[in-house]
């Protein structure tokens, strides 16, 4: 059986979804259990040259995608999550120190994110007043970064942002809105300051 046939019988059997929930995912710690971190190199793709540091926290089950393409650099103390969607990062491409990745997310070739920066598409339901925000679930939006980017130290990219190529996020902006090719944004929110030409 074939990982798209599994997911089609698990939507349909709300009960064997929550027990393969259970036993992959701990409620408690919201990660992979240890027995699953165990055989995630297994179901990971890492390309040839590719380097995850060992401090890095790798909430990646393998009911989603994780890859990280050739010569690229995951380093210490980052966080990437595929639990809610993909995260694909492209080659010769580095994750800086400290950063948070949340699914789903594609991060292109050639991209440099530098220290402390959150890219998330992953945001939780608040609506409801008589519910208790943890218990309205949560909403995604993807997030994509073409090639060739730039993101400063302390950048936040918020669900739903497409950052265009050759474009540069300055350190601390808050990236709300889609950023087009060929310039540099800045600011909370994150605003276009610079278009850059050939």
């Amino acid at each position: 059986m074939n990982k798209d046939a599994l997911r089609e019988k698990l939507k349909q059997s709300p009960r064997l979804k929550r027990l393969m929930d259970w036993l992959i995912m701990s409620p408690t710690e919201t990660r992979p259990r240890w027995y699953v971190r165990l055989v995630a190199p297994l179901y990971q793709h890492r390309g040839r040259g590719s380097k995850i540091y060992a401090s890095v926290r790798m909430d990646t089950p393998p009911y989603r995608r994780f890859s990280l393409g050739r010569s690229s650099v995951v380093e210490s103390f980052s966080c990437i999550n595929n639990a809610v969607g993909d995260v694909l990062i492209g080659d010769h491409t580095r994750i800086g120190l400290h950063n948070t990745i949340i699914g789903p997310v594609t991060i292109g070739n050639h991209v440099n994110l530098a220290q402390g920066i959150t890219v998330t598409a992953l945001n939780h339901n608040f609506g409801h007043l008589q519910l208790r925000i943890d218990e309205q679930g949560v909403t995604t939006n993807p997030v994509s970064i073409a090639d060739d980017v730039w993101i400063g130290a302390n950048a936040v990219v918020l669900p739903g942002v497409s950052i265009g190529r050759h474009a540069v996020v300055a350190a601390g902006a808050v990236v709300t809105k889609d950023v087009p090719d060929y310039t540099v944004v800045g600011g909370v929110p994150a605003k276009v300051i610079k278009h850059l030409k050939s």
